[in-house]
């Protein structure tokens, strides 16, 4: 006497033929970045840029993150650390499958070779790579600036290195400030604890008739709360480190999204 049979057979490679398939169908399907996905490389010790990306980000954007080791001072060792981990941070945004890496920076590649942490990203991830820097050049050109004023939380002596490259960038800084903050790793760490007020307030202090645009220098420093207020009192566009990263990064893979209330970069161009 045989078994009753509980239930329809089922030939195991059919299993896989059919999973193969479900997998082909949802190959371009991702619930949160079906639009893209940003891939963010973040100093271990910012605190800042991942809430204002996602904050900023349109509706179909996620970004993903990994860290690279942060310790100490604004000192060129420093720097050379966080490079150095970039590899393997984009390793592990390379299985996240992001359709662009973006390395969110802006004083790191004043120190260390831009080449070098872009082609990093580019072949690791296989995708198109952003760094910060890029990504300011990139947005002040296309707002048509050529004379900016330059503001940011750090030393006078990465501040200056930063005068340098946007000067080196075809920009004329016509007027610079900075909270001088960075000599120790507690400073640093203080970056993100300043007040978007005094944001507010180092910009108008900055702010000369003959600048066409303000820029506000810093990843880990809160910016997002004040760009559109400031835009309308001084009348000039406000360039952030981060929300020109994010701009950028969407720019370069194709889309073109206006997104309002965080300034004439993202609302506009």
């Amino acid at each position: 006497m045989t078994a009753a049979s509980t239930g329809p057979a089922t030939n195991p490679d059919d299993r896989s033929t059919e999973q193969s398939s479900l997998t082909k169908a949802l190959g371009f399907y991702s619930a949160y970045g079906w639009k893209a996905r940003i891939g963010l490389i973040t100093p271990s010790t910012n605190t800042t840029l991942e809430p204002e990306l996602a904050r900023m980000a349109p509706d179909g954007v996620a970004v993903h993150a990994s860290r690279v080791y942060q310790a100490g001072g604004q000192q060129p060792p420093s720097y050379r650390r966080m490079a150095d981990d970039v590899a393997t941070a984009a390793t592990l945004l390379a299985t996240a499958e992001v359709d662009v890496v973006a390395f969110g920076c802006t004083s790191c590649t004043y120190f260390v070779s831009p080449d070098e942490i872009r082609d990093t990203m580019t072949e690791t991830c296989r995708c198109p790579a952003v760094l910060t820097a890029d990504a300011v050049v990139a947005a002040l050109r296309e707002l048509e600036i050529t004379r900016v004023s330059l503001i940011g939380p750090r030393t006078r002596y990465v501040t200056d290195r930063e005068v340098g490259f946007l000067e080196a960038s075809g920009f004329e800084v016509v007027a610079s400030a900075c909270l001088g903050l960075g000599a120790t790793e507690e400073e640093r760490r203080a970056i993100g604890r300043v007040p978007p007020q005094a944001v507010h307030r180092l910009a108008r202090a900055a702010n000369r008739a003959e600048a066409e645009a303000i820029f506000v220098s810093c990843t880990q420093l809160p910016t997002v709360a004040m760009i559109a207020e400031l835009e309308g009192l001084l009348g000039k566009p406000v360039v952030t480190s981060n929300q020109a990263t994010l701009w950028h990064s969407l720019r370069t893979i194709g889309v073109v999204d206006r997104v309002q209330g965080f300034g004439e970069l993202l609302a506009e161009h």
